[in-house]
């Protein structure tokens, strides 16, 4: 490929950055609220979303789960909005409403008609300021969030291999647990130990309100004085920062699975947080080995030498560290060891030479579209508008991540992946069935 071609893909990436680029209002309340506000009226909709700083690696040892069962408990209602009326009170105004939770924060939004944006403020405010903590509240959601981690993990195949992954990855980080927790913590939690958790963590000091869509700017600043200026400022968070002794061991070690037939191979790396410049890099690196059909290893091992029904690479970014993951099951009883080599000689390829100035394109060309995507719906330009304030103490993160892929170089692939894809530096897990009469 001709170094015009390149430098087209360059223009257009950014011209496109120009074109997605997301203007922004931005202040603090007295008690320490961020608002972060975006107007676009090319549709009546309006997104309505909290981010509080607060996920699993904010619990103790012995009280794991904390994060993840408020993201269900704080639906049960409030001192104005009777036990299980909140989603019925969003879908009955045209409203959508969700909650997710990760290792570093809770996320909760309502997506609204935008002629219903003062209900959706004030239903967020009544989260913030007095939801009902009580025990028929603990024990119903206690209830729900067994269910929830019956199906999606411990029914599910290869449900339980990140928890496998990050159990061996981190020794002293909290990241070494799920976001879902213990069960048995949950269920030795006194009351008040969840609402003391409340009191800490959600609180407008670590809150971020991201409100994204057909607004204007004026009537929703006077809105979210209405609603949320009486809400008490919280004592000062500091999120924990824990260091991990580097890995200079290839760590193997064998897990099992009584839900699965077919066994898999994983390597997991410890890499850097996803501020970190290499993150994204290696993000690169990830689809340029597994994102689509026509990716390094998927082509090598499932189209060519079919020993692979699946195979992928994806970095797991999280706010302190991250987790480059390789995984991949056999086809027609190939060994797992035939698998690790294969993805390997691809990783040691990246380490030792360039990746070519079309594979490079078509890189740039795929963060391009998925940029783009992102920034199309306004849930997603609230939450990307949060995000890069908390995460990279810059709300105009949103404008700027297209050209930060696009500086990234074909010499720095080569670098970060030797840098940190080395076998001494990662966890080899070898997932298997479960024998029967295994406990």
């Amino acid at each position: 490929m001709k170094l015009s071609m390149v430098m087209g893909g360059f223009l257009m990436m950014s011209a496109a950055a120009d074109a997605q680029k997301v203007d922004f209002t931005e202040y603090d309340l007295p008690n320490g609220l961020h608002v972060i506000l975006h107007q676009d009226k090319s549709a009546p909709v309006a997104a309505v979303t909290v981010f509080y700083h607060v996920g699993s690696k904010n619990e103790e040892v012995g009280r794991t789960g904390f994060a993840h069962f408020f993201e269900h408990l704080l639906f049960e209602g409030t001192e104005n909005i009777k036990r299980g009326e909140w989603s019925t009170i969003v879908t009955s105004n045209g409203g959508q409403d969700n909650a997710t939770t990760s290792q570093d924060r809770t996320f909760y939004y309502e997506l609204f008609p935008s002629n219903q944006l003062e209900l959706g403020l004030w239903m967020e405010s009544e989260r913030m300021l007095h939801p009902v903590i009580n025990n028929e509240g603990v024990e119903t959601q206690n209830e729900v969030v067994k269910e929830e981690k019956r199906q999606r993990i411990d029914n599910q195949p290869y449900g339980h291999f990140l928890e496998e992954v990050f159990t061996r990855l981190f020794k002293n980080h909290p990241y070494r647990w799920q976001p879902i927790g213990s069960m048995e913590d949950l269920d030795a939690a006194k009351l008040e130990e969840f609402q003391a958790f409340f009191k800490k963590f959600y609180v407008p000091n670590n809150a971020t309100l991201s409100v994204a869509g057909d607004i204007d700017i004026e009537q929703t600043k006077k809105w979210i004085a209405k609603y949320f200026n009486d809400i008490p400022k919280g004592a000062d968070i500091v999120q924990p920062k824990i260091e991990e002794a580097p890995i200079t061991k290839e760590i193997v070690d064998t897990a099992y699975d009584a839900n699965i037939q077919i066994p898999a191979i994983m390597t997991a790396y410890r890499v850097p947080g996803l501020t970190s410049e290499d993150s994204k890099v290696l993000e690169m690196i990830s689809s340029y080995l597994s994102n689509g059909g026509s990716s390094k290893l998927y082509r090598k091992m499932v189209d060519d030498k079919k020993n692979a029904l699946q195979v992928g690479a994806f970095n797991y970014s999280l706010e302190d560290y991250g987790a480059y993951i390789t995984y991949a099951l056999p086809n027609n009883n190939t060994p797992l060891t035939d698998l690790l080599k294969d993805i390997d000689e691809e990783v040691a390829k990246l380490q030792t030479e360039l990746i070519s100035e079309q594979d490079y394109q078509k890189l740039l060309n795929q963060f391009e579209n998925e940029f783009v995507s992102a920034n199309t719906r306004m849930l997603g330009v609230a939450e990307n508008l949060a995000d890069g304030h908390v995460y990279f103490k810059n709300t105009g993160h949103i404008n700027d991540e297209l050209n930060a892929y696009k500086k990234i170089t074909r010499e720095q692939i080569r670098e970060v992946a030797k840098k940190y894809l080395n076998p001494n530096q990662r966890v080899t897990l070898y997932y298997l069935p479960e024998a029967k009469g295994t406990n």
